[in-house]
């Protein structure tokens, strides 16, 4: 379990097939690095944000060994899931690397060439920090951009991925500083004769001033509708004053996808692997994340839940049957929209 090998068993693919399921989407798979933070509090880093590099599967994920056996057991699931029809997509994170900021470790980019592969402020000691982690990657520089380009390729050429959802893809469409629909980034990927031929699917925002792109990425593109996410979440809590903004989602969000773009470029989701779970959503109206020892302090405190009359598991059964029929609204929101 929690392997590559283990997507790829027969009672996995099986269990998705049963599903229905097309296409499978892995959170982060590039090698990673645990943050100097986790390994004080004796924690460990398992859902993949903290690149440092882009060429390699992670080796904590492999069942088979760590000496490159890796990249066979890979390829042996990606191979597997065609077999089944099922594609698979990848998360990747070429907006930030786990160097951190000016106190974190050097471990890739930064002992090669600081100012090239990052953003620096006008004083070059510190970082432009428009992903939370620290530092971002300059993708104004031909350098960067050719790691990524090259990344890409050999994850469509030799891994035979089927698609990228890039994480905080308003980081890698900024230029002097705002984000630029017409930069250098687009360009490259539009005019790729590989990576322009499979799904691009962006997470439409950073955590920079304007990063906030709904709607707005090139035709080719796909986007994270998290409006979409928002609304169906409040709508069925009840929030007044939502039933016109839930039509527009429901029925393809043509208020954001016109022009250039159409509603095929909104993927609509509920919950992802941010925030609630989906049980989550109807089971808590606060945070509790315990187990990271950070107190409640990470992550989005504005939830859109709601517990449905009692905080987390309960033994009133109007209450869990409220949560189930919660639940299959959601679901039935999301399939047929």
């Amino acid at each position: 379990r929690g392997s590559y090998a283990g997507l790829a068993s027969e009672a996995a693919i099986a269990h998705l097939v049963d599903l229905g399921v097309t296409a499978v989407e892995l959170l982060p798979v590039h090698q990673i690095a645990d943050e100097s933070f986790l390994h004080d509090r004796g924690l460990t880093n398992y859902w993949g944000y903290s690149t440092v590099g882009f060429f390699a599967p992670h080796a904590g994920y492999a069942a088979t060994g760590t000496r490159g056996e890796q990249v066979r057991e890979f390829k042996g699931m990606v191979k597997a899931l065609h077999r089944a029809g099922i594609e698979v997509i990848l998360d990747v994170v070429y907006n930030h690397t786990a160097e951190g900021n000016h106190l974190g470790p050097t471990l890739c980019m930064r002992g090669l060439d600081n100012g090239e592969y990052y953003r620096l402020e006008d004083d070059a000691r510190y970082y432009r920090d428009y992903t939370g982690t620290g530092n971002t990657l300059d993708m104004r520089r031909p350098h960067t951009l050719q790691l990524i380009m090259d990344s890409l390729r050999y994850w469509v050429e030799e891994m035979h991925v089927d698609g990228f959802r890039f994480d905080l893809a308003s980081a890698l469409a900024r230029g002097l500083h705002e984000v630029d629909r017409l930069g250098p980034f687009f360009d490259l990927i539009q005019q790729d004769p590989v990576v322009s031929g499979i799904k691009l699917i962006a997470e439409p925002w950073d955590i920079g001033e304007g990063g906030y792109q709904v709607g707005n990425f090139p035709p080719m593109w796909s986007e994270w509708n998290g409006r979409y996410r928002d609304t169906v979440r409040d709508y069925w809590r009840g929030e007044p004053a939502t039933i016109a903004e839930f039509a527009y989602r429901f029925t393809g969000s043509s208020d954001l996808y016109a022009g250039d773009s159409s509603p095929g470029s909104s993927v609509n989701f509920v919950t992802a692997h941010d925030g609630f779970t989906l049980a989550d959503l109807v089971s808590f109206n606060e945070k509790h994340n315990d187990a990271n020892l950070e107190d409640g302090r990470d992550g989005e405190s504005h939830n859109r839940s709601w517990n449905c009359g009692a905080e987390g598991p309960t033994d009133d059964p109007a209450v869990d049957e409220l949560r189930r029929r919660q639940t299959r609204n959601m679901l039935t929101t999301l399939l047929l929209s």
